[in-house]
């Protein structure tokens, strides 16, 4: 039976192997190309002058940086007053410098690591994870290894970068099905090349999530843990081609992943595997949203949304969830028939409407599904009332986790607003200054103030934190590796206090009685807000 400190200590390797995905590869290009080395002679350097003296893209150099800096390798110095952004070395960048060569081999790991979901893992994959899991055992030569050293912060990141995506695919093919849980097995009960497989199954014996007694295995109680928890490394491990693709991000071209139209399959993360991480993740967020969906569809009828609109669709799943929440445990739920749901699922990609369709009819679940592009719902309401005589005005309008992932506006108006943020931002390998971000979300919020004054916009958000924060708290959250995705991918995550000032001045208020924060402290990195007109 595992203690809570047992579950602390888990959960903090969790966060760690997460910032090894983003660090290692982070770290590793830049030793590379000489930066690392630049900084320690130089002490200090604007991240225009390194883009300048390295023929960088200023834009990824920059999210690169803060992600030493979130590490506690760097110190970032960010004015949005004259938009420069300085780093600076500090006591621990020349040691932690001059071990970032031992990350070569779990580096080099990831060319193979990002084809499992599609190819499994073949000969060629095996050897290479042989050679690392050999050096792993012997921790790649490092002596001090104790907890809060910078030799223990880098020994779990490699440990990350080895076992995150071997858990992904042992996760995505029903490895951690209840049978393999419960009860002991061997090698060739799961793999048809069952001694190669047993060098994983040892790997992670090593780690302790097995025990093991001549060729059988058994999960522990750590295994358990880990096993069950397994999505949470999908979402990261996802974007596992944007991290093996660095080189090019940062030093070469910079729209290497850019795709040519919203319809061809992406290239900077595996869309599936992204999905099925965040379904795990979303079901602590969800438990909120149910509240919030219940508290709404209990009021008198005319008080009550017709419906509800998800941007961004996905799957279906999510309106499937609150249909069934809104069916179950409302008072709406009982009187469909006289008023009946309106349901309407919008998305930018014609593959996931496609899904969508499936899904729901599958489900049995009345639901308009249509295009929609987040940038412009003056479109979508126009078709909305067009098509279907469906007033966007009257539904609740939600959406998870996308209004950081809209397709880049430059403001149409240049304000005085200072920025607040210490965000790295980026769009095709071009650092976009913070000012400009506030500014552009201003506008996207204003958008949408029109159709949501009266029921609300009710989202759930992804924010960043200063990453001086981030690196006081190594091990508590997983910030460092949602600003890697994020600011490499051209997302724009803020600081939660940020975005809301932003949608205030846009006349969109966060409703107190439903605000949240996970988690609820100075550490936020995901918020759920109604916003609604005064």
């Amino acid at each position: 039976m595992l203690t809570k400190q047992d579950k602390e200590q888990f959960r903090s390797t969790i966060f760690r192997h997460l910032d090894g995905i983003a660090t290692t590869t982070t770290a590793y290009s830049l030793h590379k190309n000489g930066v690392l080395e630049y900084l320690l002679n130089n002490k200090k350097s604007s991240v225009k002058n390194l883009s300048k003296t390295f023929n960088a893209n200023e834009g990824y150099l920059n999210v690169g940086l803060r992600v030493l800096s979130s590490q506690g390798w760097l110190n970032m110095h960010i004015n949005n007053t004259d938009n420069t952004v300085h780093y600076e070395t500090n006591t621990k960048s020349k040691k932690a410098f001059k071990l970032v060569p031992i990350y070569e081999d779990s580096v080099k790991l990831l060319n193979y690591s990002v084809k499992f979901p599609e190819e499994g893992i073949g000969a060629d994959a095996f050897n290479a994870l042989e050679k690392v899991f050999t050096k792993y055992e012997q921790n790649f030569g490092l002596l001090e290894i104790k907890h809060g050293t910078i030799e223990y912060q880098i020994l779990k990141h490699i440990e990350g970068v080895i076992a995150a995506p071997i858990i992904v695919l042992l996760g995505l093919n029903g490895f951690f099905h209840k049978y393999f849980m419960e009860a002991s097995f061997r090698a060739q009960e799961y793999h048809k090349d069952p001694e190669s497989f047993k060098k994983i199954l040892d790997f992670l014996a090593h780690l302790g999530w097995f025990s093991k007694k001549k060729d059988t295995y058994q999960f522990t109680d750590k295994g358990l843990f880990f096993a069950k928890r397994a999505s949470a490394y999908g979402v990261t491990i996802s974007y596992l081609p944007t991290f093996i693709t660095l080189d090019d991000l940062i030093f070469g071209n910079p729209l290497v992943l850019k795709t040519k139209s919203p319809d061809e399959k992406e290239k900077h993360v595996d869309r599936e595997m992204n999905v099925w991480g965040s379904g795990g993740a979303h079901t602590t967020y969800f438990k909120v949203i149910d509240a919030i969906i219940i508290e709404l569809f209990n009021k008198p009828i005319e008080d009550q949304p017709k419906g509800i609109l998800d941007m961004g669709c996905g799957n279906g799943a999510f309106i499937q969830h609150v249909f069934d929440v809104i069916e179950f445990k409302t008072l709406r739920g009982k009187m469909l028939d006289e008023h009946p749901l309106l349901l309407v699922g919008a998305d930018f990609n014609q593959a996931a409407l496609k899904v969508t369709r499936a899904n729901l009819i599958k489900a049995d679940i009345w639901a308009k599904v249509i295009w929609g592009n987040i940038g412009r719902p003056d479109i979508l309401a126009k078709d909305l009332k067009e098509d279907y005589n469906i007033d966007l005005k009257d539904l609740l309008n939600v959406r998870t986790f996308l209004d950081h992932n809209r397709i880049w506006e430059a403001p149409k108006q240049i304000t005085d607003h200072l920025s607040e943020s210490t965000g790295a931002y980026s769009y095709e390998g071009k650092r976009i200054h913070n000012n400009l971000v506030e500014n552009s979300l201003l506008e996207h919020l204003q958008k949408w103030k029109p159709y949501v004054e009266r029921f609300g916009l009710l989202i759930i958000e992804l924010h960043t934190i200063d990453p001086k924060l981030t690196a006081n708290n190594l091990g508590k959250i997983a910030a460092t590796a949602y600003d890697a995705t994020h600011g490499y991918s051209d997302q724009f995550i803020l600081e939660v206090d940020v975005f809301n000032k932003v949608a205030v001045k846009a006349g969109l208020h966060p409703d107190p009685n439903y605000f949240t924060t996970f988690p609820n402290n100075e550490l936020t990195t995901v918020s759920i807000n109604l916003l609604k007109g005064h």
